[in-house]
């Protein structure tokens, strides 16, 4: 049986990668991965590459360079970058997304936002006081459901009826 695909976390953050190679360093010690997205507000990021440019304006599907360690794709887009379809098409299998953007507005409140604090971060959810983590004690987080929110209430108890029914079926399919 295989494993459901979990969507990664995502973080809202402000400065440039360099300032988060720390928690990059954590959730690799960690096994996870995390992803970088960059959204702009107008027109692609300069410079792209002027075959993979014009490749994309011609209408190809995607264009795409490779070298060394590093691939480079373009893909043209009718429309607004939708984020749900950018994390399942780039971000599959990390843990989290970093995404840096002038065009979501800044209070958007289901993306939480990490600030580097000291030698530390810290991750405000809407509607919650901010929290303060160490990068190795952020990577780990990574591994629950809801690691900066507040934690989901309880299951209710199932009603004896309920567990009735759930035995006569699992009676029947022995």
């Amino acid at each position: 049986m295989t494993e459901p695909r979990q969507a990664p976390h995502l973080l809202r953050v402000d400065e440039p990668p360099e300032r988060f190679a720390p928690l990059f360093a954590a959730a690799r010690a960690e096994g996870l991965r995390i992803g970088w997205l960059d959204l702009y507000a107008a027109s692609a990021p300069d410079p792209l590459p002027a075959p993979l440019e014009t490749a994309a304006a011609l209408g190809a599907l995607r264009a795409v360079a490779a070298a060394g360690d590093r691939t480079v794709a373009v893909k043209p887009m009718k429309g607004a970058p939708v984020l749900r379809d950018l994390l399942r098409e780039h971000f599959r299998g990390c843990a989290l997304v970093l995404i840096r953007s002038a065009s979501l507005p800044p209070e958007t409140p289901e993306i939480a936002v990490l600030r580097a604090v000291d030698d530390g971060w810290s991750v405000a959810a809407a509607g919650e006081a901010a929290r303060a983590f160490t990068s190795a004690a952020l990577a780990a987080a990574l591994r629950r459901p809801r690691p900066w929110g507040p934690p989901l209430p309880p299951r209710p108890a199932p009603k004896p009826s309920q567990m009735k029914r759930d035995r006569r079926e699992k009676k029947a399919k022995d």
